[in-house]
């Protein structure tokens, strides 16, 4: 068993929602596909940077990293998404084609314009996601990560929440997931390898 590695979440947290507990599935030449007790993924409708009703289908048509932040984050989410901005960046390099999704887990300060200046300063096609808080309830429901805004100030609070990132695929879902300490390099070289595998 491995445990689920958190940002500032606490596993008093972390065991209120069920995800600190993974079972390791059948490791394939690309590593340990660790998943969570139930499957990782789901359909989920958002709106994109644009204003777009969007789905999950309209948005992972090719292999992609999924993250869950909030750009008041002072710390975390800016380096992750900056990480899974040169993954893709190195990705292109070696030509293969991959998508980085962002999607915001404060939909209260988070409209459209803000995640879409987020986004742009770290690729120029990553998608951000916004939406009610019932959508991005239920699109962290799917994809098993937790948030709690913190209490305290109504305008700049902070949320505690999960960092990995999930690489989704558009027909096969989900492949694996990269923690925190996870390097660009190590993410680029063990996507590509889920692609060659299909391919």
């Amino acid at each position: 068993m491995k445990a689920v590695i958190f940002g500032t979440t606490t596993l008093a947290a972390a065991a209120a929602i069920g995800l600190y507990v993974w079972q390791s599935q059948p490791t394939t030449l690309c590593g340990d596909t660790a998943v969570a007790g139930s499957a990782i993924g789901g359909p989920f409708e958002l709106v994109s940077e644009t204003g777009e009703t969007v789905t999950d289908a309209d948005v992972i048509t090719k292999p992609t990293l999924v993250y869950f932040g909030y750009t008041f984050c002072p710390d975390v989410c800016p380096l992750d998404s900056a990480r899974n901005a040169q993954a893709a960046y190195m990705l292109a390099d070696q030509g293969i084609d991959i998508g980085t999704v962002f999607i915001s887990i404060d939909p209260q300060r988070d409209t459209t314009q803000v995640v879409g200046e987020f986004t742009d300063n770290f690729h120029e096609d990553m998608i951000g996601l916004t939406g009610t808080p019932e959508q991005v309830k239920a699109a962290s429901e799917a994809y098993k990560t937790y948030y709690r805004a913190v209490e305290g100030d109504p305008e700049y609070y902070l949320v505690d929440h999960s960092t990995q990132t999930y690489l989704m695929f558009p027909e096969t879902g989900f492949k694996t997931f990269f923690r925190r300490d996870t390097t660009a390099e190590q993410i680029a070289e063990t996507t590509a390898c889920f692609i060659d595998e299909l391919s």
